[in-house]
């Protein structure tokens, strides 16, 4: 592992370590997919360890799978349908706390698991803010029936909302497509800025095979950043 990487492994690490604090006894937690939700897991199962008395909803099978082995007490959102709260990473983080989510492609679970929950605090690296949404690719999980055709919609109507740039079905292992925890597909969008993101979401809904997009919007009650210069912690404008 390069230098550089290492610093980013450590940012991601203390932007878990800060946001382990918000967690109280008795809480029902929402544990989030990737790299930088990974060490917050860990920060969970360590306090578990020590007694902390928690149940959580992962948000991918590969959670689900970290979790456990970590001894992590787990349950259902049929079992606890309302969380108090729910941490996880993101793509992108703009000034409003708008997110571009499913890099690691659980965005469905993941705005499931965040929509049931109280709160939804992000953590992340700084590399991850941005003014103007759009530096990575959005994705959109899409059902398999009528891809082409699927595909031809979001370019389609994407263009309406302001957007335009290549969208490319993620590739997967063994030169299969990339295939999500509930058997769909993903596709990514290269659009270079989304100056609209509501508009670009709304626009999404209207497309009969997109299954749900990863645009994030009014579900981010903080961000808890870190970089060089320590933690910064953002707070929704309306909080």
């Amino acid at each position: 592992m390069s230098e550089s990487a290492r610093t980013i492994e450590g940012y991601k690490a203390a932007a878990a370590r800060a946001a382990i604090d918000l967690v109280q006894p008795g809480m029902r937690l929402g544990l989030g997919t990737g790299s930088t939700a990974a060490p917050f897991v860990e920060e969970v199962g360590a306090r578990v360890r020590d007694g902390l008395n928690v149940i959580c909803v992962p948000t991918s099978e590969a959670t689900r799978n970290h979790a456990e082995a970590l001894g992590i007490p787990l349950t259902t959102l049929d079992e606890t349908p309302h969380l108090d709260l729910t941490v996880d990473g993101a793509d992108e983080i703009d000034d409003q706390l708008r997110l571009i989510k499913g890099g690691g492609g659980a965005l469905l679970r993941e705005k499931i698991v965040a929509t049931a929950s109280e709160r939804m605090v992000v953590i992340a690296d700084d590399r991850k803010l941005s003014r103007t949404l759009g530096s990575h690719p959005l994705p959109i999980e899409v059902v398999r029936f009528g891809l082409k055709a699927t595909v031809q919609l979001i370019q389609a109507l994407s263009a309406e909302a302001g957007c335009e740039g290549e969208i490319r079905l993620r590739p997967g292992e063994g030169g299969r497509p990339f295939v999500t925890d509930q058997g769909n597909l993903i596709v990514d969008c290269a659009f270079p800025k989304i100056a609209e993101p509501e508009v670009l979401a709304f626009a999404l809904t209207r497309v009969p095979g997109v299954v749900e997009h990863g645009l994030f919007l009014g579900l981010c009650d903080m961000a808890i950043v870190a970089g060089a210069n320590g933690i910064q912690v953002l707070k929704h404008p309306s909080a």
